[in-house]
């Protein structure tokens, strides 16, 4: 993650609402609304946080989703699908009797690995907190 983007993240995890301003996010960050603009313009691409308008207000604040980690990850099980799509056949196009096709091979058993273990984790993550991880927004 870019630096901003990591600054801007945290700001908004650690703070009470889990929401702020672009002005209260440049105020805490001590930085230009324009590096919270492009921060908040990644952030938003990668579904990490929302825009959302205040009621009665022109102003907008950006929010963490909120089950944000499990996004994420059930996000990366789809990358994961297809880096070990591209990863076989990286390896069938080398030969897997070859030394850098058994190690790409390899590499496709761990992310293999790593999607079928990711997703039975996170169904046990969904199961376990059902009822979501964070009080009530109200």
């Amino acid at each position: 993650m870019q630096r901003m983007a990591a600054r801007v993240f945290a700001c908004l995890l650690a703070s009470e609402r889990g929401a702020l301003s672009s002005a209260e996010l440049s105020e805490r960050l001590q930085c230009s609304p324009a590096a919270v603009s492009g921060a908040v313009r990644y952030l938003s691409q990668v579904h990490m946080i929302s825009r959302e308008r205040e009621p009665g207000s022109r102003r907008e604040s950006y929010r963490l989703h909120q089950d944000i980690w499990y996004e994420t990850f059930t996000n990366r099980d789809a990358l994961l699908s297809r880096w070990t799509a591209t990863l076989r056949s990286g390896a069938e196009s080398l030969g897997t009797d070859t030394p850098a096709g058994r190690r790409v091979q390899e590499t496709t058993e761990f992310f293999d690995y790593l999607k079928d273990e990711l997703g039975s984790l996170l169904e046990r993550w969904r199961k376990d907190h059902e009822d979501g991880p964070y009080p009530s927004r109200d």
